[in-house]
């Protein structure tokens, strides 16, 4: 008995020295994820532009490419630029529990993009596996988790306000059956998560800018708008839920589809003014002073799909967007949808871009920086 008790004490002795470098190994790796990395930061710059109210949406976070992001972030400035929208997923910054952050990943685009003189919109939205049921879409977002999402919200603006980051855009599309986790819209549901995020936000950073809507544009799909709610109707019902002291600003999807930019608005018409009858709707039900924004929007050129235009007609529209914007004072950015991928889908997807995948400016990007320098014409 004595001897074995001895040889389990020896053997303990030996192995508690490699347990615990296993075990700081481990600690080493958990905590380097949520480390702050030393970025490679240029010199502060500025956007030289004649209309103030260009922006462009990007996609940049989850790329992780440091070198990639600032040259995407410096072409953006250089084409005249001043905004920017990107995605700051909440699954990539809490992936594991609702305690501690990741920011790697947002601390890269964040700062990049104010080092180069941007304004950011940060939408936020993507669900962790943790917050929602098994099998269930990353869009699926319930009610037992309105206050986890809403400290999400609230520690982004607390920690990049410092920055000069106050915009947040509360989810995307959920009138869309596919971004609403792949229910039918219910513009009683986004109202509440209005309502749940609004105080934590404001309690965090009192001057932070709440952006609500970002809607898909358009009538009512499927049986009861099972596909899509219209984004007129939805946003009645929102309004009627309640919801209007709980935003600061409403966003607009301004797709142009087979359109010019100047084409008259209708109630059953997707194109570039019909973000003139969501003001109006806004105004009738008493909001006529919160801001708009545009943070999706514009027209592809791709040679073989069906909702395409021609490479010209994309440019002249997309320009003479960029200068209709400045005609509506109630518009704060026309973010357009969008400035690169960092690769190729080889589908009609690529035809939105303004830069390729290789980052060489297509003729939509000349065109844009050349009125945003004053050496074109809209």
């Amino acid at each position: 008995m004595v001897s074995s008790t001895s040889a389990w004490r020896r053997n303990r002795r030996r192995l508690l020295p490699g347990l615990a470098i296993a075990l700081g190994a481990a600690a080493a790796e958990f905590w380097a994820l949520r480390a702050p990395r030393a970025l490679h930061l240029p010199e502060q710059q500025r956007v030289v532009t004649n209309n103030p109210r260009i922006g462009i949406h990007t996609r940049l976070t989850g790329i992780g490419d440091e070198a990639y992001i600032r040259r995407t972030l410096e072409q953006v400035r250089e084409m005249g630029a001043p905004w920017i929208v990107d995605l700051f997923p909440w699954a990539y910054v809490q992936p594991r529990s609702r305690y501690g952050y990741d920011w790697v990943g947002a601390d890269m685009v964040v700062r990049h993009a104010v080092r180069q003189g941007l304004t950011v919109i940060a939408r936020l939205d993507m669900v962790p596996q943790w917050a929602r049921p098994r099998d269930s879409s990353d869009r699926y977002l319930d009610e037992t988790h309105y206050a986890d999402y809403a400290a999400y919200v609230a520690a982004f603006v607390r920690r990049y306000r410092p920055d000069g980051v106050r915009h947040v855009l509360i989810w995307n599309e959920p009138n869309l059956a596919f971004e609403w986790g792949r229910r039918s819209p219910d513009p009683r549901a986004y109202a509440a998560l209005l309502q749940a995020v609004y105080p934590q936000v404001k309690a965090a950073v009192p001057d932070a800018v709440v952006i609500a809507g970002a809607l898909s544009p358009g009538a009512d799909l499927g049986d009861n708008a099972e596909v899509r709610m219209g984004d007129l109707r939805y946003i009645s019902e929102v309004y009627a839920a309640g919801a209007a002291p709980y935003f600061d600003a409403w966003a607009v999807h301004n797709y142009g589809a087979q359109q010019p930019h100047d084409a008259l608005p209708a109630p059953e018409t997707v194109n570039f003014r019909r973000i003139e009858l969501v003001h109006d709707l806004i105004t009738y039900l008493g909001d006529g002073h919160k801001p708009l924004f545009i943070t999706e929007g514009g027209w592809n050129d791709h040679p073989r799909w069906s909702a395409a235009v021609r490479p010209a007609q994309r440019i002249r529209w997309t320009v003479g967007a960029y200068q209709m914007a400045r005609e509506w004072p109630w518009l704060e950015a026309i973010c357009l949808w969008q400035f690169s991928m960092p690769w190729q889908t080889r589908t009609y997807q690529d035809n939105w871009n303004f830069v390729t995948a290789d980052g060489t400016p297509k003729a939509i990007y000349w065109a844009v920086r050349e009125y945003a320098l004053g050496k074109g014409t809209p």
